[in-house]
């Protein structure tokens, strides 16, 4: 077993699995790109990204309306679980528990990192102003993104 040092952050002391749920809920960005609606190339596993997002989404706060049931109204959100991160490579590329799990750092502009959620959005990460609701939104593949 690793060492701990107080001086270092939660994240590089413990692994994914032993990460306790307020600490694992903090890792989140609020970017929300895990929101965006997906297609899936099933012979190459290929991921491609459209910028229709879910109908629970608010699109000014970037959150969840219906956080603690999305899981139940929403049959293909994912509750996220360190189980998850096996093979991350669904989730976005900036996405922190993808990073975490193939053992990269986090983001310069992380609010784990800098104090500041702000960050987010300032460093263009975030999905706000560039996406559409489901409901709003006809085929997929006319809403294809290459921003993430």
């Amino acid at each position: 077993m690793p060492q701990r040092y107080a001086d270092q952050p939660f994240w590089k002391t413990r692994s994914l699995d032993a990460i306790p749920s307020n600490e694992w809920e903090s890792l989140c960005d609020g970017c929300a790109k895990c929101c965006l609606q997906k297609l899936e190339d099933e012979e190459t596993r290929d991921i491609h990204y459209t910028n229709v997002v879910c109908d629970l989404l608010d699109l000014g706060t970037c959150r969840c309306t219906r956080y603690q049931e999305r899981s139940m109204l929403v049959p293909n959100c994912v509750t996220l679980t360190p189980n998850d991160l096996i093979d991350p490579y669904w989730l976005p590329p900036t996405c922190t528990y993808r990073l975490l799990a193939e053992g990269k750092e986090l983001p310069s502009w992380h609010p784990l990192i800098t104090g500041d959620s702000a960050g987010v959005e300032k460093g263009g990460h975030s999905i706000r102003g560039k996406v559409v609701p489901e409901a709003e939104a006809d085929d997929w593949e006319f809403h294809l993104i290459d921003w993430v």
